[in-house]
C-alpha cells in the first residue's frame, strides 16, 4: 500500500522514472474523454494488440461502480490480477488530476504484485472536454472523442482536445449515420493541436487500434531509451 502521496497540481513535474529499489518503473499512459466515447473499448483493443509483446496492466476509474474493470474482465483482455478498479466517489477530475493518491496507489500495487511491468494504462471515468491527468500520475495522455458526439467537438477545443499527447477520434464508422464530417473534424483538430498527433479510428475494422498501438510502442521505446 502506498498512501503517503501528495500532489501539487496539474503542472507538477512527472513522477520519478524509477521505483524505490532503483529499477525503471512502467510507462504510465492515461486515457480520458467523455462518457461513451470508447475509452474502455480502446483500452481493451490495446491490451489485445500489445499483451503478447509487453507486460502490461490496467487501472480503471468509475464513480460508484467497477463497471469498466468488469467489462475488461469479461472480455479476458488480461489476467484478472492485472486489472485494478478505482471507485472515485466524485468527479473523475478529482482522482486523475486533483487527488491522485488512489490511482497512484493502484498503479504501484500492480507493479509490486505482478511486475515488472512495461506499461500501465490508466483509464479515467467518463468526463468532459476539460479532463486532464496529473503529470504526477501519468507520463502521457490520450484523449478519446467520438463522431456521434458531434463534429464540432474538435473546433470547440478544451484542454483534453488541444493538449493531450494523442487525440483519438473514435467510431468513424458511424459518421455517415450521425452526419459527422470526418474531414472537417480532422482539419479542426489540426487547427487546435498544431503538430500534436490525431488518429481517426474505428474499432469495428480489422486491426482498428493499430495506429494507437504504434503510438504507444513509440512512447515506450522513447521511455526505455
Amino acid at each position: 500500500m502506498h498512501l503517503d502521496h501528495h500532489h501539487d497540481g496539474p503542472a507538477a513535474v512527472s513522477a520519478d522514472a524509477h521505483r524505490p529499489d532503483g529499477t525503471r518503473r512502467a510507462l504510465r499512459i492515461g486515457l480520458g474523454g467523455p462518457v461513451g466515447s470508447g475509452k474502455t473499448a480502446t483500452v481493451a483493443a490495446l491490451c489485445r494488440a500489445l499483451r503478447e509483446e509487453l507486460s502490461l496492466a490496467v487501472v480503471t476509474n468509475d464513480i460508484y461502480t467497477r463497471e469498466d474493470a468488469e467489462f475488461l474482465l469479461r472480455e479476458a483482455v488480461l489476467p484478472p490480477e492485472r486489472i485494478s478498479a478505482v471507485e472515485t466517489g466524485a468527479c473523475p477530475h478529482t482522482a486523475i488530476r486533483d487527488d491522485i493518491s488512489a490511482n497512484l496507489e493502484a498503479v504501484e500495487d500492480l507493479e509490486d504484485e505482478v511486475g515488472p511491468l512495461d506499461l500501465v494504462l490508466v483509464e479515467s471515468g467518463g468526463d468532459n472536454l476539460t479532463a486532464t491527468f496529473s503529470k504526477g500520475l501519468v507520463d502521457a495522455q490520450i484523449f478519446v472523442i467520438d463522431v456521434a458526439g458531434g463534429d464540432d467537438i474538435p473546433r470547440k477545443g478544451g484542454p483534453g482536445v488541444s493538449t493531450a499527447d494523442l487525440l483519438v477520434v473514435n467510431k468513424t464508422d458511424l459518421a455517415p449515420y450521425v452526419g459527422s464530417d470526418l474531414a472537417r473534424m480532422a482539419a479542426d483538430a489540426k487547427a487546435q493541436r498544431g503538430e500534436l498527433p490525431v488518429v481517426l479510428q474505428s474499432l469495428r475494422s480489422e486491426d482498428g487500434v493499430r495506429d494507437v498501438a504504434d503510438w504507444v510502442r513509440a512512447r515506450l521505446a522513447a521511455w526505455t531509451a
